[in-house]
């Protein structure tokens, strides 16, 4: 097995943002003055899907999800202090480059709330490529945004590990035709992601180390 590309997601994989990503959401909900009952732990189980599906699980609906998003990035780094990034990530991606491994970031998140997440914690520069949610563009499990990250890259779908916590990213991966590999540590267990039938299951990042040899 040869890997040329790891692909990355972020909340859960690379970053601890669960209380960031609460403390937003509830700030967003509460400015715009949408009931909700919606426990915090629980949330953090639902993390990786998408907002529409959350609030769908919790019963309640924003009546216009664009304007949710909007305040949502507007606020989102009032609380980014909650966030930091997990042991290991700085030491695997200076391993991946170093053998020449190219690295790309696949997130729900906005474009461009995902570079600035990745500025703020000096990780942008390690990255070959960074694909948030873009317009006209589907998102995971979709194979789309992992297929144009691969074509764009010039780095076949066989050549590539998409790693990530949650059954998002395994069905990506496995949609698009790419190895996959769960870690343990995110915001799923480890019975869950089993039943994704990830390729590889880590409970540190630096398990990569090893996937990619």
């Amino acid at each position: 097995m040869k890997i040329d590309l790891v692909v990355f997601d972020l909340d859960g994989t690379l970053i601890s943002s669960h209380e960031t990503i609460y403390r937003a959401t509830i700030h967003a909900l509460d400015e715009l003055k949408i009931k909700y009952d919606m426990p915090e732990e629980r949330f953090y189980t639902m993390i990786g899907l998408h907002f529409e599906d959350i609030f769908q699980n919790f019963g309640f609906a924003v009546p216009s999800f664009n304007e949710f998003i909007d305040v949502y990035k507007r606020i989102y780094f009032d609380y980014i202090g909650y966030s930091k990034v997990y042991d290991g990530v700085e030491e695997i991606l200076d391993k991946l480059v170093n053998k020449n491994i190219k690295v790309a970031l696949l997130t729900t998140k906005g474009q461009d709330q995902a570079e600035k997440i990745l500025e703020y914690f000096s990780l942008a520069d390690k990255f070959d490529y960074i694909m948030g949610r873009r317009n006209g563009m589907a998102h995971k499990p979709s194979p789309e945004p992992l297929q144009k990250i691969s074509s764009d890259l010039a780095i076949g779908l066989e050549e590539t590990l998409m790693v990530g916590d949650s059954e998002m990213d395994i069905q990506c991966g496995k949609n698009a035709g790419s190895k996959t590999c769960a870690v343990t540590y995110g915001y799923r267990t480890k019975s869950e992601l089993e039943k994704s039938a990830p390729d590889f299951l880590v409970s540190a990042i630096l398990g990569l180390e090893k996937i990619v040899n």
